[in-house]
């Protein structure tokens, strides 16, 4: 490389970076120089974990010159993060007086050198073993977000390699194809195996549902031939896989497109399921017995990310609940989570480096928190909530098929949310009067593999534009239908966008996807596409009642215009649904101003909580700092809903609220005393929200909601005194 300098950062306790080794620089600046995490160059490539490569390292904003070391005669600067099981356990760098930017091929072979680096650097013991000390045995509590509800007190398991390292070189390229192959098949045939074992523990037809597109990527040849290339370059299989994964993790961290970043960790998990299966195999191919595994029977399993299949091998074992530093609501393993019943929490920043296999942990997934190493008052109190969440569990099962009726005698149609065919049994599990929102986007999301480009399409467009996705949402909207027996099925159309890409979709950049070209927005700018769901919908209907409501309206107009499109269809088909109702979500406060112009024209309205309150109150849901800020139970918001109830009144238009607002107990209680009728939310919250309701005498509370509006009209929250007084009558909210 003609580099005149090569040095070594280790990272040492404190989050400090020390000068190790150096050839160039001064020999005294070893075990002297050190950089705090972000400071200089160094600092700032251990804490992005990317590399730099720097043409005139001097002339860098992030420049820390250290004159103990001599650096300031040196120009060029690469550095490369040393990463070991995830971890920055160092930096490498090479500079050289003649300013010169490093060339690719250059810095893929310091890539190369630093892992092998790193796994001397571990075995020689020059990486510090990262210890607390008094900190590792105080409690921590991590936020989150909830992707399955429930609450668990277990020990902590953490998800990792159960891999024995192997040289990192190959002595014969030959042999280790022989067993990247035999890994391969191998590795298949247990996912195979894995899938039919599981089928039975998973609501519905989840090994289509779900894992159709894992066994796909699985059966890909494209990421395991970059692998071969590997073994082909002197890495063995074991080394080669990780490489290849070290990439993938990389890309990860500069990839915004949530969908395609889910993909990655199936790719990711595929990579560990084959190093597992390269560790059992010897150079002849031989495959070892699999080592005896330790009971995690009611764990709460930490995770930094999870795949479908590692989910669903950690839940045969007999794990209890789920935390995992990165994941979204959309993601293969939430979805799976969801579906086998197991409380999970994603997004716990920093969860996986905290804690240690054995540490005691609470998940709570019902206030989306994590504590970790709780204290004995603490673990008394989760236990005895435990104990009374069980004894509820016994008398909502008895009220699964009792009337939604208030102790005054006010009917309530609660409904739940579903997204997926394989959720469908939540029905009868829950005695729903029916499906408030099904959301069409999601088994897209989870099914879709991007097709082969067009000349003039996006790989999502031509996905989009396919006969056989009309075929497939037939099928899947006829199923809905068929299942709910009757039952109000309201079909949201697709709401994509925001935090919810189609692989290969080309969106624009948005600086705030969550108001940008999406949902509605995107039907109505490609008409085709949103005609072509329409037609699916009326199909499987085929003479049936069928609801449709459009998301993310913001005026009178895109309803009427998206409304046209569904009337064209309808007079295209044979099968005319036995009545149609036609509505739409109230999510945009632009319609606000347009209730009565909008009441004329729809057949029914459905409150977007969620997506409403971020808009009306310009706060990012996602932002935990803002997470409890603003109350829906507060007096702008509740006048606001009083209005939209009285309108829909005037002109006898059907209102539902749907929202996780409408599955907490004492929202829920509020929203029909203000009169909604018909609420709709996730399946794990309606026995709570039904067994409150039929407590509650609303004409009582009613009253004192009344009383307690006009006493607190500029209030931030009305949220004390109304949970306190439904708690002094006996309802738990």
């Amino acid at each position: 490389m003609l580099t005149e300098v090569c040095s070594v950062y280790v990272m040492r306790t404190g989050e400090v970076l020390e000068l190790a080794a150096t050839w160039g620089l001064e020999a005294g600046a070893v075990g002297r120089t050190r950089l705090r995490l972000g400071e200089g160059i160094v600092g700032l490539v251990a804490a992005m974990g990317s590399p730099i490569n720097l043409a005139d390292a001097r002339g860098h904003p992030g420049f820390a010159q250290r004159p103990e070391t001599g650096e300031a005669a040196f120009a060029s600067l690469l550095a490369i993060p040393i990463r070991r099981s995830g971890h920055i356990i160092g930096v490498l760098t090479v500079q050289s007086r003649e300013p010169r930017r490093y060339t690719d091929i250059e810095q893929e072979a310091l890539e190369t050198v630093a892992m092998l680096l790193a796994e001397m650097m571990t075995t020689a013991g020059a990486v510090e073993v990262r210890d607390e000390g008094f900190g590792a045995a105080l409690p921590r509590r991590f936020d989150g977000l909830p992707l399955a509800a429930g609450i668990v007190i277990g020990p902590i398991v953490r998800a990792g390699q159960r891999v024995a390292r192997r040289h990192v070189l190959a002595a014969d390229p030959e042999v280790e194809q022989r067993r990247l192959l035999a890994a391969s098949e191998g590795m298949q045939r247990g996912l195979d195996e894995l899938i039919r074992g599981t089928s039975d523990a998973i609501a519905g037809d989840a090994s289509g549902d779900i894992m159709a597109a894992y066994r796909l990527i699985a059966a890909d040849a494209g990421w395991l031939k970059r692998v071969s290339a590997m073994i082909e370059g002197g890495f063995s299989a074991e080394a080669a896989v990780m490489r290849v994964m070290g990439e993938l993790r990389e890309r990860m961290r500069r990839i915004t497109d949530p969908y395609l970043r889910e993909r990655l960790v199936d790719i990711e998990d595929l990579g560990n399921r084959l190093v597992l299966q390269l560790a059992r195999l010897d150079h002849d191919g031989v495959q070892h017995p699999e080592d005896v595994l330790p009971d995690v029977a009611g764990a709460i399993l930490i995770a930094r990310r999870l795949g479908p299949a590692e989910l669903l091998d950690w839940h045969g074992r007999g794990i209890a609940g789920l935390v995992i530093e990165e994941g979204s609501a959309a993601g293969h393993a939430a979805i799976l989570a969801r579906s086998l019943g197991l409380p999970a929490l994603s997004d716990a920043r920093g969860v996986m480096d905290a804690c240690r296999d054995g540490d005691k942990g609470i998940l709570d997934t019902d206030d989306g928190i994590f504590i970790l190493r709780p204290e004995d008052e603490v673990r008394q109190a989760y236990a005895s909530a435990i104990g009374l969440q069980r004894a509820h569990a016994v008398e909502w099962i008895a009220l699964r098929d009792k009337p939604s009726t208030t102790a005054d005698g006010v009917e309530v149609s609660l409904m739940i949310n579903l997204g997926l065919p394989l959720e469908l049994p939540q029905l009868e599990a829950t005695g729903a009067a029916g499906i408030g929102l099904y959301r069409t986007e999601i088994s897209l999301l989870a099914q879709h593999r991007p097709e082969a480009e067009a000349a003039d399409q996006t790989a999502a467009e031509a996905y989009l534009a396919s006969e056989t996705l009309v075929v497939r949402q037939t099928a899947e909207y006829a199923r809905v239908l068929d299942h709910a027996g009757g039952r109000p099925v309201l079909f949201r159309t697709l709401d994509l966008g925001g935090d919810k890409i189609l692989a290969g979709a080309n969106l624009p950049i948005s600086e705030n996807p969550a108001m940008g070209w999406r949902s509605l927005r995107i039907g109505l700018d490609r008409p085709a596409t949103l005609r072509r769901q329409l037609r699916a919908m009326l199909a499987g209907a085929h003479g049936r009642d069928l609801s449709i409501m459009f998301p993310m309206v913001a005026t009178v107009g895109e309803f009427k215009a998206a409304r046209a499109l569904l009337e064209a269809e309808v007079a295209r088909i044979e099968h005319k649904p036995a009545k149609l109702r036609v509505g739409t979500m109230l999510e945009v406060p632009a319609l606000l101003w347009q209730l009565p112009a909008l009441m004329k024209e729809v057949d029914f309205i459905s409150v977007g909580s969620n997506d409403l309150m971020q808009f009306l109150f310009a706060a990012d849901r996602g932002t935990p700092n803002l997470a409890n800020r603003y109350d829906l139970i507060s007096p702008p918001v509740l006048d606001l809903l009083e209005s939209v109830v009285r309108h829909a009144a005037a002109e006898d238009v059907w209102l539902s609220f749907c929202g996780e607002a409408s599955g907490r107990p004492l929202e829920a209680l509020i929203l029909v005393a203000l009169g909604f009728h018909s609420l709709s939310m996730s399946p794990s919250a309606l026995p709570r929200v039904k067994a409150a309701l039929r407590r509650a005498d609303l004409g009582a509370f009613r009253r004192v909601m009344s009383a307690i509006r006009s006493h607190q009209p500029q209030a931030n929250s009305l949220r004390e005194p109304l949970s306190s007084w439904a708690r002094e009558h006996g309802l738990s909210v």
